[in-house]
Formats: C-alpha cells, structure tokens, sequence
C-alpha cells in the first residue's frame, strides 16, 4: 500500500524548509495543507511557498483560489484525495503533505462530516447579519437554534458561529446533527512526523518573520486587498490588524505587536491540537537527517 506523509508543526516553525529537503529526497511533489496560502493574492501574509521554491518542489494547493470564491475543508478533502489517488494510480508509492491548518489535516487524514453545501443566498443573509448585527447576537442566535453546538464551538471564532447558523437556516436542522465525527478509511498507508522547537526559539523566529512580512510588503498587500476585508479568507491574523492600522486605529508599531502577539497565541493552539495525536512523531527541524532515516524506515 502506497504511504502519504503528513509533516505537521505549528508556525514559523520551519515547516518549508524542511518539506523541500523531503520532497527532493523522496523525489515528491507537496500537498500543501494551508487553508490560507490557496489564496493567490495573500502570499506575504501567509507566508506561502515562493516561486524558486514551487520551482523546486511542485506544490498542490499554493495560490489555486482567490479571495473572493467559496472553499472549504470538505472540498480540500475531496480535491486533496483525487491528487493522491491519482498519483498512486501512476505506481508512484510515496506522497508529502505538509501544513499547519489543524482541520484541513484531519479532513485529509481522517475525513470530515459530510456537511451540506451553503448556497449563496444562505451565505450571503449570514454575511450580512454578521456585519450588520455582529457577533454577539448571532452567538446568542445559535445558542437558541443549537445548544448542543453552542456549548462546544469557540465563541470568538466568527466564521464557526456563521457557518452553524448557515447550516440551521438551510437545512432546518442543527449543525450537531451532521457532525457524525466518523473517521474514514483512507487507500494509503499515514505517516505523520511533527516538528516544534523550544518555546523561547519559537516566538523569536515567529517575532522575525512578521518583521520581515512587514519588510517584504505585508501592509501593502493588505492594502490591496483592503475593499475585500469582510471576505472569510482574510479573517486572519496579520490581516486583521493589518487592515486596524490602515483604518488609523491603531499605529504602524502596534500592528506589528498585535500580529507577533496573535501569532504566537495561534502557535500555541497549534500544538495543543497537533500533540492530541498520538500518531505523531516529533522532530527538530535541525535533526533532517534524523527525519529522513525515519521515513526511510517506514514506508
């Protein structure tokens, strides 16, 4: 059975660097699993794969969608298998995936639910509720229609409270009643390698990368993108602050804080999710050869 490995890590970690060295001595092309770096006009804020290195290395899902089109985990799922499946049936026996995105990982490896399709009209009411009547009422709102999901879902996360309130209005069910939580059996063997760094190593790369975002051009990307703010694909870190300080909310100085501080806060809901799996082995990014023995050994 043909192997598919999935390098996991949180960001800044190095996780680019590494895939390349991977992909060339496995003589693979990479699946990317980053649900923002799939979007073609974002990719100093997403730190998405550069040209030379899409060069190098051929990359899935870098620069494929733009901002303004619907996506999501279930369709990365489905389109992400059809590449596999599709190198597998050329006789190829080994694939890299490679990202930080915790739900695109599980839908790749595990599946997701079998969620129906938000339509336009559906989604564009949410929209428009969000931004007209903001977060905390629609919080309250699917507190009524779905308690259950309500309980659970990340109160501060607009998009999760949309997206369960899309699903309620569509369908007239609650969005727990689709949330089945059965994992899929995949055609292909998984091997997953983690990689992570010391706390205090981590937040200085991260510190530096967002300085050097902001030296590549970081602020006039956002500005680029600045008539498209309420787009889902730009509720990210280094957007949102980006867009605060281009608002004159906040100062230049205080949005590169916010973003090296969210940054780090996202780090750290990384790899909390990433060490529940037990399948992980973990490596430091530096111990390549190390990573490289492993992988060799089995698969």
């Amino acid at each position: 059975m043909p192997t598919l490995i999935v390098l996991v890590g949180p960001t800044g970690v190095g996780k680019t660097a590494v895939s390349l060295q991977i992909a060339q001595h496995l003589n693979t092309p990479i699946i990317n699993v980053d649900s923002r770096q799939l979007y073609r006009e974002i990719p100093i804020g997403t730190a998405a794969p550069t040209a030379i290195e899409q060069y190098m290395v051929k990359h899935y899902f870098v620069g494929t969608q733009s901002i303004n089109d619907y996506y999501s985990a279930a369709k990365f799922e489905a389109e992400a298998l059809l590449v596999a499946q599709t190198y597998f049936e050329g006789g190829e026996k080994i694939l890299l995936a490679s990202g930080g995105s915790m739900l695109y990982i599980d839908a790749l490896c595990k599946g997701i639910d079998d969620i129906p399709t938000i339509n336009a009209e559906t989604r564009e009411l949410l929209r428009q509720k969000l931004i007209h009547q903001g977060l905390a009422e629609l919080t309250r709102e699917l507190k009524l229609l779905d308690p259950e999901y309500y309980e659970l879902v990340d109160k501060k996360n607009p998009r999760r409270i949309v997206h369960a309130l899309e699903i309620c209005y569509m369908t007239g069910c609650t969005f727990s009643s689709f949330r089945k939580r059965t994992k899929k059996e995949r055609p292909f063997n998984i091997l997953k390698i983690g990689l992570n760094r010391d706390r205090e190593e981590m937040y200085a790369r991260i510190n530096q990368r967002v300085l050097e975002m902001v030296r590549n051009g970081l602020f006039d990307e956002a500005l680029a993108v600045y008539s498209h703010r309420n787009k889902n694909a730009l509720n990210t870190v280094g957007y949102k602050e980006s867009f605060l300080y281009l608002d004159g909310l906040i100062t230049r100085e205080e949005a590169i804080r916010q973003i090296q501080s969210h940054t780090r806060e996202y780090m750290r809901k990384q790899l909390t999710w990433f060490k529940r799996d037990k399948d992980i082995r973990w490596f430091h990014p530096d111990n390549i050869q190390e990573i490289l023995k492993y992988i060799d050994k089995n698969s």
